[in-house]
């Protein structure tokens, strides 16, 4: 008998300016994971198909097996099968999108049938970032904050109008790297000047007003340190302001770009690559949306 879960996982764009650590939305890139019992291998195409482990260091099956450890369950041999859209080391949520597959497809396929708070709690203890991972798996835009032992997130609604923007840069940014970058402290003006954008940042969605996402988008945490190694960052921004954003971040914790928009979506895209390749950065432009949809099952099968 062999059994096969298939899931699908969408990218993620964590921090969305002012919401470091604690604000992260679901996007309209999928990673499709197909995981069958019984048999052995890897075969992986789209990103990261020449670059990602094809064996037991692989973090999807890590993952898979993380369930069946935590339920008492010897894991089963599998062939892992993955169609990714989802860009490697881009601020896209690609480890998240690992985790959360995952978890899902050995939920399923142990019987452990996870509901999705512990699906978060465990892909935050492996993955780090619970704000990718909240969205992952819980789809849409999701507030996320770590009260004691135990993971507190809230949906935000998203205007059905807002469309999401993407630079993508050739170069990666690790994450490691860029949290290098980070104080160990701020100074109170700035967080001030986090908390009230990220209030402003929620109030906008959830209102509707989004004149004020050019303001609610800001950021003081994080962003200017990471400039220190994405110089063009600023000229990204400003180039998709001036084309007609709403907004504009670095996505998690870089390389790419995102602006908020509800309509001149190609504009907007055409002017932030222009002005990446005027200060000698390459890179693709992908128009999308944020999805309501998080991680989900699309198939199971016993053959």
């Amino acid at each position: 008998m062999t059994l096969t879960a298939t899931v699908r996982v969408p990218a993620t764009t964590a921090n969305m300016g002012p919401g470091f650590d604690c604000l992260g939305m679901a996007l309209d890139i999928w990673n499709t994971i197909s995981v069958e019992a019984g048999s052995t291998g890897f075969v992986i195409s789209g990103e990261g198909r020449d670059s990602l482990p094809t064996d037991a260091d692989n973090l999807i099956y890590r993952c898979f097996k993380r369930v069946y450890d935590g339920v008492g369950k010897p894991a089963p041999s599998v062939r892992i099968q993955c169609e990714n859209e989802i860009p490697l080391g881009r601020g896209l949520g690609s480890s998240a999108a690992a985790v959360a597959g995952g978890l899902l497809a050995g939920s399923a396929l142990s019987g452990a049938n996870l509901t999705s708070e512990r699906l978060l709690e465990l892909a935050a203890e492996i993955e780090g970032h619970p704000d990718n991972a909240a969205a992952a798996i819980m789809g849409g835009c999701r507030i996320v904050v770590s009260a004691g032992d135990r993971l507190v997130t809230a949906d935000v609604s998203i205007p059905d109008e807002l469309k999401a923007v993407l630079f993508v840069p050739e170069t990666p940014m690790p994450t490691e790297q860029a949290r290098g970058l980070l104080a160990q402290t701020v100074d109170r003006r700035d967080a001030v000047f986090n908390i009230g954008r990220a209030a402003l940042l929620v109030n906008a969605f959830a209102s509707g007003n989004l004149e004020h996402l050019g303001v609610a988008t800001e950021d003081m945490l994080h962003q200017p340190a990471r400039q220190k190694i994405f110089f063009p960052m600023k000229n990204i921004f400003r180039a998709a302001m001036a084309a007609g954003a709403l907004g504009v971040f670095l996505s998690g914790a870089g390389s790419s770009v995102l602006a908020l928009a509800r309509d001149r979506e190609y504009t907007i895209g055409y002017e932030m690559a222009d002005a990446a390749m005027k200060s000698g950065v390459e890179g693709m432009i992908k128009v999308t949306q944020p999805t309501a949809l998080g991680a989900h099952l699309v198939g199971q099968s016993v053959r």
